[in-house]
């Protein structure tokens, strides 16, 4: 069991608990929208396909970029740095995880399984990134947007008359987006003078790290506002305006605890705040689904 632990902290599994909750909206609010019941079948679906592409990501992420890392304080105690996983079973972990998203995908319709390894394809090109583009934040945003879009249609399982049909789920893709790209431009300031020493690129590494703030509000702004066309185009109640109003809080805190002179507190904004805003939306949206009549089990 020892390494199968030591690749459990090596991919952080607890941190699905980020993209989950988004995966789980858009799949209950196309339920809603197309019927009614929920299909528990397809929820559990859609957890192991989530679980087992995160986890693929995270591996290959640790993997391909585990010299970087061993050149970097703050990330020279990861696992594949210091031996505590072997780059043999890193990529056994991240084989099996890859099959769990496909065998996910496959069983839930055709149109998923097609889409399956484009999905695939943002997921590796993000840590090679940070080698070519001074944006890799925006490739990880776009490796997100892909959540909430494919458990839409892992309920639908079509496009449905392109926007028409499935345009909530790619407004929320486009704000889980922003949202986890823009909390990658503050989570990268930490490093901004190791990248530069070592040749990694970033925002912060090359506009500083004023920049890279700024920016992530800008991020931000448009994630709250693209929240509120979700919320419009799905027909959420006033419980969902509510959870906007809470997770409104979460945004600012983390943008007032984290300044360009004082990082000391971009893991309370990781931790708090982000897993704060996914679980508080979800389950006002949940709640606004189930008392409002739209979803029923």
């Amino acid at each position: 069991m020892a390494p199968v632990k030591a690749f459990l902290r090596l991919v952080a599994i607890e941190h699905s608990v980020f993209a989950l909750p988004f995966a789980y909206l858009a799949a209950l609010a196309a339920m809603a929208r197309f019927g009614g019941q929920v299909r528990w079948d397809v929820l559990a679906l859609v957890t192991a396909a989530m679980v087992g592409g995160r986890t693929f990501a995270m591996a290959a992420n640790r993997i391909i970029d585990r010299h970087i890392d061993a050149r970097n304080p703050r990330t020279a105690n990861r696992e594949l740095v210091t031996g505590a996983v072997s780059v043999r079973t890193a990529w056994m972990g991240a084989a099996v995880s890859l099959v769990v998203l496909l065998a996910a995908a496959a069983a839930l319709n055709p149109l998923c399984l097609a889409l399956a390894p484009l999905a695939v394809v943002p997921l590796v090109l993000y840590p090679y990134g940070k080698r070519f583009t001074d944006w890799p934040h925006a490739i990880l945003g776009l490796a997100q947007l892909v959540a909430p879009v494919g458990a839409w249609l892992a309920v639908t399982g079509a496009f449905a008359g392109a926007f028409a049909g499935s345009g909530p789920a790619w407004v929320l893709g486009m704000a889980v987006g922003l949202w986890i790209g823009g909390f990658d431009l503050i989570y990268a300031c930490q490093d901004a003078e190791v990248d530069r020493t070592i040749g990694v690129r970033s925002v912060p590494a090359r506009f500083g790290k004023r920049f890279a703030l700024h920016a992530s509000t800008v991020a931000h702004v448009a994630t709250f506002a693209l929240f509120v066309w979700f919320g419009e185009l799905v027909g959420f109640g006033w419980w969902w305006w509510l959870g906007l109003a809470v997770a409104a809080v979460a945004f600012v805190y983390q943008h007032v605890v984290v300044t360009p002179s004082d990082l000391s507190r971009v893991n309370r904004a990781f931790f708090t705040a982000n897993g704060f805003v996914g679980i508080a939306l979800f389950a006002f949206a949940l709640a606004d689904l189930v008392i409002r009549g739209g979803l029923r089990a």
